[in-house]
């Protein structure tokens, strides 16, 4: 499929996401549909209402989308006749019941023990496990689990000076959740920045629902700054070059 900013071509498989009944799910695509850049992105434009084949629960499931690399964030057409599409077998465990949001990350399973070095140093590590993003908080814990999938551990949720976000600090990682409705700007990338200068030892990374605007990928890639777009289904895409490398091994650099 191609990008409706840049006409790249790019392949796609969306992404397998848990049923509360187990069941592994994908949204199924509109064969020949048109993919559609999304400039301004709302919660509810973001889901779609479909029934799980296993269960019969109806529930609202993430939009298929992902981030080109010219930076447009693009959603793909979804086929609303048939149910969600099974990816597998159905878990034998039973669903964890909902429980309230706090500003305690829920743990992960520990990476192996890191080599020495600046940051974590790239470990084997199981294929992290998505959860949609259905709401801001959900954005948040998406971001923490995600950072701590990579091995920073220890990460303190406090509420952010900078619209809406929240900010994560850990030993050798802050970042910072934007669940604003627009792109993330050259401000806010230079402000997390900042708060990285009294030490070599901090990473800095930031997550957004709305992706970056094209200045502030640049700026970002000059300041090492990781910079991650949060798709609906809970799967951080990296935006530039530091976030790339974060993900590969564990620090900006």
């Amino acid at each position: 499929m191609r990008c409706p900013a840049c006409r790249r071509e790019h392949r796609y498989e969306p992404p397998s996401l848990p049923c509360p009944c187990g069941a592994q799910l994908r949204v199924p695509l509109l064969r020949g549909g048109v993919p559609v850049q999304v400039r301004f992105r709302s919660w509810e434009d973001s889901w779609v209402s479909m029934r799980c084949p296993h269960c019969g629960r109806s529930d609202q499931w993430p939009q298929p989308e992902f981030t080109c690399d010219c930076g447009a964030t693009v959603r793909l057409p979804v086929d609303r006749a048939p149910k969600l599409q099974s990816a597998g077998p159905r878990a034998t465990r039973p669903a964890e019941a909902a429980r309230p949001y706090t500003t305690a990350v829920p743990p992960v399973a520990p990476p192996d023990p890191p080599a020495t070095g600046s940051g974590p140093a790239r470990v084997l590590r199981p294929p992290f496990r998505p959860q949609p993003v259905r709401t801001p908080q959900d954005a948040v814990l998406t971001a923490a689990r995600y950072l701590q999938w990579l091995g920073f551990e220890d990460l303190e949720l406090t509420p952010g000076q900078e619209r809406d976000s929240t900010t994560l600090l850990g030993g050798q990682m802050v970042a910072r959740v934007d669940t604003w409705t627009e792109p993330a700007d050259v401000k806010a990338v230079e402000c997390l920045w900042l708060e990285t200068l009294h030490s070599e030892q901090v990473a800095a990374a930031m997550f957004t629902v709305s992706g970056f605007s094209r200045q502030a990928t640049v700026r970002g890639e000059q300041l090492l700054v990781a910079l991650f777009t949060l798709d609906a289904a809970g799967i951080p895409q990296p935006s530039n070059g530091a976030a790339e490398a974060l993900m590969e091994t564990g620090w900006t650099s």
